[in-house]
């Protein structure tokens, strides 16, 4: 693909998710960081963060960032893990690029990592899906902002079952340097109030850990969210809401609208 001849995964979003000058972007990112209170507690092992316009969900996906505030220099490897918007794909794609460039500079991709899955039988390279996609993304400016150094593992998620996903997870899970993100929006294009009732409902179900009753209608991610909560299950790791609102609570109109929810899994032992 020429999108990937000098082996680079450049921004497909920059300047409509997000803004695509880096002075504004660093100033951006940093002002949402800025509005979170500072938490306690463990560090977090895995966070649950939205993936859409930053004017819409910015907000959410900062109260899970800022949960690394302090913590980013233990991290060496971030597993981004979301759903593929663009392209119908079985099982879930990796991508061969060497790195991913955002207005704030480029990530190296954790090539040995995506070698450690890639004879799993649900695993395989796809560039066509991530070359347009957002997910992964708009996430990234906030790692930029708040990890010193990391490597990426790009993973995005088709018609995969949650054990599929799980198994990955397992897989990449090592200790205290590796991070899992899983991007993913909630209920889309209900009006204001049915998408709140939906999104608490949700809300619940993750907080449970009950990744088989999560339909495909409560969360563009759901497989990856199932998959997570399978292996943290495992591991006996439990969600913590840090936030829950829809683009009505924001940016947006109250007449359709998308939900968002931000969520840390934090490892005593990391």
């Amino acid at each position: 693909m020429s999108v990937h001849t000098d082996r680079i995964r450049p921004a497909a979003v920059a300047g409509s998710f997000y803004p695509a000058v880096p002075t504004r972007l660093d100033a951006e990112v940093a002002r949402l960081l800025a509005q979170v209170s500072p938490s306690g507690g463990a560090a977090p092992k895995a966070l649950i963060a939205p993936h859409a316009g930053y004017v819409y969900s910015g907000a959410v996906a900062a109260s899970a960032f800022a949960q690394l505030r302090g913590r980013g220099d233990h991290i060496a490897r971030v597993i981004v893990i979301g759903p593929a918007h663009y392209l119908p794909l079985r099982g879930i794609a990796l991508a061969t690029a060497e790195a991913f460039a955002t207005p704030l500079g480029r990530v190296s991709v954790d090539r040995d990592a995506l070698a450690a899955i890639a004879d799993l039988p649900c695993v395989s390279a796809m560039d066509a899906a991530h070359a347009p996609e957002h997910a992964i993304e708009v996430e990234l400016p906030f790692l930029q902002r708040i990890v010193p150094r990391f490597a990426l593992v790009p993973l995005l998620v088709g018609s995969a079952t949650p054990q599929e996903v799980g198994e990955v997870l397992a897989r990449l899970w090592g200790g205290g340097e590796t991070l899992i993100v899983v991007s993913s929006d909630l209920s889309h294009y209900h009006d204001y109030q049915t998408a709140r009732r939906l999104d608490a409902a949700t809300a619940r179900r993750i907080e449970r850990g009950d990744w088989a009753s999560l339909g495909p209608d409560d969360a563009c991610g759901r497989l990856s969210i199932a998959g997570l909560l399978i292996e943290a299950a495992r591991r006996g790791l439990a969600a913590q809401r840090l936030a829950l609102c829809n683009s009505g609570d924001t940016a947006g109109p109250r007449h359709e609208v998308v939900g968002y929810g931000a969520w840390a899994f934090s490892d005593s032992n990391s």
